[in-house]
């Protein structure tokens, strides 16, 4: 048996992350921040013309609801929208300048200068970016470069609620950072406390397959801090490798758990599929295939997490595990709920189309 683990921090990369909660001070027209590296950045106060790069660092600012100061996008984000729903809430952002190709690719890299200087942006915020290569960039520019970050890839992870303070203050959204980090703490309480009670004996083991990881993945791939799981303090699988992060878990293993309950992520439904034609017997070996207790959820890492709609699932989920404690919701209005607050309209019948109804069980030839 063959276990791969997948290290949850980029050490390189996210070394810069842990750090004390951002400062700043004010002056007339500017501000001094410190972001997410550490860096101390003089910036325009409540600049009108921004552009951002790298994993996630769009989807912060349309949170904080500054989507319309955006004046380029990285062309990964025109041409790969699909499970974005602050794309689909904002299909004006795929007709702006390209400022570069983006993309995991892009991570640590030096953007494209010419690209970034003929949109003439007051500040760029990027992510994944180290100190020392954010100050050279920043120098050539000559605009402020502020570091955001989403923390670890692949998870909801508490780091994101810095960068929305240091971007909230920069762009004066404060109380929308503030509106946002509630809503999600909020919600967290809200399915913890619905969900507690019973022992862990009766609470069925689970597993998630199908998780996206730098890209779309089959079966194999797990995540032991799967966010939807652990807002509903759900046995995951998975936690029996390793307390957190991602794993590739092999067939021979999954046999053994033999969950009664499976997860899919949509984004890795279409590689399920593709798996089951080739295996068969594999499959009908897994008790959660036999008795159709395989459900899909909306995929909700791409280009790092796309929290609202990790919120989503974790009510869809919550309604399978717990149908008693969670039956007064239903599924739509509630992710519609989600998607209004994030991203002031509702979404839901997007993502649906693109991926079929949240919660579903799963259905395959055969």
């Amino acid at each position: 048996m063959k276990i791969r683990v997948i290290l949850p921090i980029i050490s390189t990369l996210l070394a810069c992350l842990y750090w004390i909660a951002p400062e700043v001070t004010y002056s007339a027209e500017r501000i001094t921040v410190t972001d997410t590296c550490k860096r101390v950045v003089e910036v325009p106060l409540n600049p009108q013309r921004i552009i951002c790069l790298s994993p996630g660092t769009l989807r912060l600012i349309v949170y904080l609801g500054a989507a319309d100061r955006v004046v380029g996008v990285e062309d990964f984000e025109k041409t790969r929208p699909t499970g974005r729903p602050y794309i689909l809430a904002h299909p004006e952002l795929t007709k702006l300048p390209t400022i570069g190709p983006g993309g995991p690719g892009s991570i640590n890299r030096e953007p494209d200068l010419e690209a970034v200087l003929k949109v003439r942006p007051d500040v760029v915020f990027i992510s994944y970016m180290e100190p020392t290569t954010a100050d050279a960039f920043q120098k050539k520019v000559g605009i402020p470069v502020v570091v955001l970050t989403h923390g670890r890839f692949a998870s909801f992870d508490e780091l994101m609620y810095d960068s929305l303070r240091v971007a909230g203050k920069i762009l004066k959204a404060e109380n929308r950072a503030s509106q946002v980090i509630s809503y999600i703490e909020n919600t967290r309480k809200e399915l913890l406390a619905a969900a507690a009670g019973g022992s862990e004996t009766e609470k069925p083991s689970v597993y998630v397959g199908g998780v996206g990881y730098k890209g779309v993945q089959g079966i194999e791939s797990t995540d032991a801090s799967y966010t939807p799981l652990e807002w509903l303090g759900a046995k995951n699988l998975a936690k029996t490798i390793s307390p957190t992060g991602h794993l590739f878990i092999d067939g021979e293993k999954l046999l053994e758990w033999n969950p009664g309950i499976i997860f899919i992520d949509g984004g890795g439904l279409r590689l399920l599929k593709q798996d089951i034609e080739k295996k068969p017997e594999f499959y009908k070996g897994l008790k959660a295939f036999r008795d159709k207790k395989v459900y899909v959820l909306f995929p909700f890492n791409y280009y790092v997490t796309n929290i609202s709609t990790a919120i989503a699932d974790a009510f869809a989920v919550a309604k399978i595990l717990y149908p008693d404690r969670f039956r007064g919701i239903e599924i739509k209005k509630k992710a519609d709920e989600i998607f209004t607050f994030f991203y002031g309209k509702p979404l839901y019948e997007q993502m649906e189309q693109e991926f079929g109804v949240l919660g579903r069980v799963a259905e395959f030839a055969g």
